[in-house]
């Protein structure tokens, strides 16, 4: 946890940055004086970015308690280092980009992850349901909630097979049947793949906060669980259109890249 003084610190940067970005174009447009003085111009979709609340925690991960992933096992690292031998090169095939960049959707537990920008839910309630629309990527989860069995293990899905049930005030909700084409690119875990168990609290602490944790639960790829605790604050704005879609104008390019390199090699021979 970060000390109060701290976190005062970066509470009082961030209020200076937001203040001038906020000031006008042509002091903004002015060039910063070297060793840091000035005005800021900040990046051509900043006003896009979601900056959220400041908290004290340091990491997301609660447990383990070092705020770090537990280690991987050796199938999951030898996934991960070929995952990573993959980024590094121009994309081969629409199958060598994750379902992310292709607009499909960013999977569990990305889905419901603080991130940039457009990482607002709506979440409606109702007797027997809960459905909770994402704005990135326009994911959908539709949860029921009127105790009814998991689907059969042979169904996979994109979000899983969710169920939830209320253990006095916190929605408890876990999902299984995960399908195996959903995949993260980083050095860490490349695949949850299918077989994993993620559990999600969502308990109202107060009028405007939710405290949401997950814990994932994979010993194929984890050496032991591991639970996030990301609150969510209360937004009176509205979700806006996600026009991102799988076929826009990055894949193309993307792929033609490999291409050229291809007639490149075809050449050289």
């Amino acid at each position: 946890m970060l000390s109060e003084a701290e976190a005062a610190a970066i509470q009082k940067e961030a209020e200076s940055r937001k203040a001038r970005l906020a000031a006008p174009s042509e002091v903004r447009s002015q060039p910063r004086a070297p060793g840091g003085g000035g005005v800021a111009v900040g990046a051509y979709n900043d006003f896009w970015l979601g900056r959220g609340k400041h908290s004290r925690q340091t990491s997301l991960i609660i447990d383990p308690p070092d705020g770090r992933l537990p280690p991987v096992t050796a199938r999951a690292k030898q996934q991960a280092d070929a995952r990573t031998a993959t980024s590094q090169r121009n994309a081969a095939s629409w199958e060598d980009v994750s379902m992310y960049d292709r607009c499909i959707t960013r999977g569990m537990p990305g889905a419901m992850m603080p991130g940039f920008y457009n990482h607002n839910y709506h979440i409606l309630q109702t007797p027997n349901y809960n459905a909770i629309v994402v704005e990135m990527i326009h994911d959908a989860r539709i949860i029921p909630i009127d105790g009814r069995a998991h689907l059969n293990s042979g169904i996979s899905q994109w979000l899983g097979d969710s169920r939830g049930h209320w253990e006095g005030d916190t929605l408890v909700v876990e999902t299984t049947n995960f399908n195996d084409k959903v995949f993260e690119r980083s050095n860490t875990v490349s695949s949850f793949g299918s077989g994993w168990k993620l559990v999600e609290r969502f308990r109202r602490v107060d009028t405007d906060t939710i405290d949401y944790q997950f814990t994932i639960n994979d010993p194929r790829i984890f050496t032991k669980p591991w639970t996030v605790a990301a609150p969510m604050a209360k937004s009176d704005g509205r979700l806006f259109e996600y026009a991102c879609h799988e076929g826009n104008y990055a894949m193309p390019h993307i792929l033609s890249a490999a291409r050229s390199e291809e007639q490149e090699a075809a050449q050289k021979k």
